[in-house]
């Protein structure tokens, strides 16, 4: 059953991201208290010993920082691209930008580059499809959400082919290694990816929510959106953009860490309403929870053996998306 809700006042805004912030906070505490190595929330004291306190401040710390900006910029995406095809079972890797990033990764591991150049090739990768996909997909000056999103399958098919032909080529080694970067994970960021991560999905955020109302309108259908004054091809570049430059940068560190953009914009709808100046950064909160959760179990369920955040995701992520199919189904959406 949905909850109730009323129109959008600053009471109700601000005790959905308090409640959202009180989450994420618990989610961070958790992440960075709980673990296989032995530093539990004893380390978080002054007088804790030498080795926990580094377990805690020099590894696990970054780790949960760098899941949460991930979940956040892979939520709001998810938002943008939900908005954009106004679709909510839409999410970050339906429109081809991810398939560029993931095989701009590919490349980079299959040629032994050093680390730090993977992040680079994939962010190269995803612009490329970025600027592939908007010169086809528009036409006569106007952005055609259906070919944007033919386009989109075609260009994520085409990487996938790609990438299964360096997969067959690449040594043991490089092959484990692609594996596991196209699953997803959830590395310890760099303070200054960290900082550009997150202050792209701090600005995404504040982006729709500063078009919360177009999206809104957008969400009745272009016409109807147009007759009500919005500038609609500027608010669909503009969204699209946006998400596309997020998926980009997620994708490009972390892999292919899937359900992330969908489950969590969906059941955020569900809870807060679709009104987009709330369901943004509330989504952005709850994703980042989401995956610090997700990489917790990741990094626990099986220690001192880890499992790829990806596979947690999608275990949470399909069920999920067939009850909710079924429940639209049901309803006579879909």
């Amino acid at each position: 059953m949905r909850a109730e809700r009323g129109p959008l006042d600053r009471r109700r805004f601000a005790l959905a991201l308090g409640g959202g912030a009180l989450v994420l906070a618990l989610a961070l505490a958790a992440g960075a208290g709980l673990g296989a190595a032995g530093a539990g929330f004893g380390a978080f004291a002054p007088d804790a010993p030498a080795a926990a306190r580094a377990i805690l401040w020099d590894v696990r710390l970054p780790r949960v920082l760098s899941a949460a900006a991930l979940g956040a910029a892979l939520a709001l995406a998810g938002v943008a691209f939900q908005a954009l095809l106004r679709n909510p079972l839409a999410d970050p890797y339906v429109l081809g930008v991810s398939g560029g990033a993931s095989l701009g990764g590919v490349l980079a591991l299959a040629a032994g580059l050093p680390a730090a150049g993977l992040p680079v090739t994939a962010f190269l990768g995803a612009l490329a499809a970025l600027a592939g996909l908007e010169r086809i997909a528009t036409v006569a000056g106007r952005l055609d959400v259906l070919t944007l999103l033919l386009t989109g399958a075609v260009f994520n098919a085409t990487t996938a082919a790609a990438i299964v032909i360096v997969q067959t080529v690449a040594s043991r080694e490089e092959l484990h290694a692609l594996v596991f970067y196209l699953l997803g994970r959830v590395p310890a960021l760099p303070g200054a990816a960290l900082g550009a991560l997150s202050l792209a999905a701090a600005g995404v955020a504040v982006l729709l929510f500063a078009r919360g109302r177009s999206l809104n309108a957008l969400a009745l259908g272009e016409e109807g959106a147009l007759q009500v004054g919005v500038e609609v091809e500027s608010v669909k570049r503009q969204v699209f953009v946006a998400g596309a430059l997020l998926t980009a940068l997620a994708v490009s560190w972390a892999g292919l860490v899937g359900f992330v953009g969908l489950v969590v914009p969906h059941a955020v709808r569900r809870l807060a309403g679709p009104d987009h100046r709330l369901l943004a950064p509330l989504s952005a909160l709850v994703g980042a929870a989401f995956l610090v959760v997700a990489d917790l179990v990741a990094r626990v369920v099986v220690a001192p053996r880890e499992l790829p955040v990806g596979a947690v995701t999608a275990l949470v992520g399909g069920p999920f998306f067939l009850v909710v199919l079924r429940h639209r189904r049901g309803r006579g959406d879909g």
